[in-house]
């Protein structure tokens, strides 16, 4: 594995108040994330959800409350610490220059090497390593610029593991990616949250927030609206809540929950413009 020992490290949002002018944000936001947690934050868009991640990294400061990590202030952590113990993947990214997958993956490894060092075999090994993991090793020469978006995601991802780091914070990770890279992807979260990474994801998609998530936070207008297993979470009037469509739930033969869309009303319209 990449981090053979992961230590045991909390991060935590405490009581988070943050306004942008008049705007409140975030409103006395609590959450956790612990070793070998899947936490899948759900919400509409304006939600909070993009100010909060910026807040558990570092990048914003909020008005009120504090970050944690490990029981310690994060504003006690430098930069390079804390890229060594949280990694961080957007939701979208453009390079302005074609570097090479294999390269924009390496870049992860500057968290460890510093940037005065020249990469050593052992960098590229670990490179090497997440690329097969995330089965792109075909794309390691090609530039970054001439891939598909839901490759240059998953170059992203292959960047934040090959940093090293035990804490993984990633917004929207499924964007771009077809239904086999989506699989294969929470599939690699299960795996890694089962060698102790503890992982933050936001998800428009509540379907991969019950696959594999063993938490969801629902975030709306600023507050937390629900926290807890994803059975207890997610329910039709909450679906509706948040996005404004009726839905069942259903169990499949291996007990997962399934989320079945309500067609329908879409299926009435559909029918009316036909006749009409």
């Amino acid at each position: 594995m990449m981090t053979p020992a992961l230590p045991v490290e909390c991060l935590e949002a405490l009581a988070v108040h943050f306004r942008r002018g008049a705007r409140v944000i975030l409103d006395d936001i609590t959450i956790s994330l612990k070793s070998g947690e899947i936490v899948a934050l759900l919400g509409a868009n304006g939600a909070g959800k993009s100010t909060l991640f910026r807040i558990l990294l570092g990048f914003l400061k909020p008005e009120r409350g504090e970050v944690r990590l490990g029981g310690e202030p994060l504003a006690d952590f430098s930069r390079r610490a804390l890229a060594q113990r949280i990694a961080y993947v957007p939701q979208a990214h453009v390079a302005p220059f074609p570097y090479k997958v294999h390269d924009v993956v390496l870049l992860g490894r500057l968290a460890e090497t510093g940037i005065f060092r020249a990469p050593q075999a052992a960098d590229h090994r670990a490179v090497d390593e997440v690329l097969e993991r995330l089965a792109i090793t075909h794309l390691a020469t090609r530039p970054y610029t001439e891939i598909s978006g839901g490759e240059r995601q998953l170059t992203l991802i292959a960047r934040a593991l090959a940093q090293g780091a035990n804490i993984l914070i990633l917004d929207e990770p499924m964007t771009g990616l077809d239904y086999g890279y989506q699989i294969r992807l929470l599939k690699h979260l299960v795996d890694l949250a089962g060698s102790g990474h503890s992982i933050l994801f936001s998800t428009h998609n509540p379907e991969h927030a019950v696959r594999v998530a063993t938490r969801i936070v629902v975030l709306r207008d600023g507050t937390i609206m629900a926290d807890g297993p994803p059975t207890q979470i997610i329910t039709p009037s909450l679906i509706r809540a948040l996005y404004g469509v009726a839905v069942s739930t259903l169990t499949n033969v291996e007990g997962q929950m399934v989320i079945v869309p309500s067609m329908e009303r879409a299926l009435d319209t559909r029918l009316e413009t036909t006749r009409a």
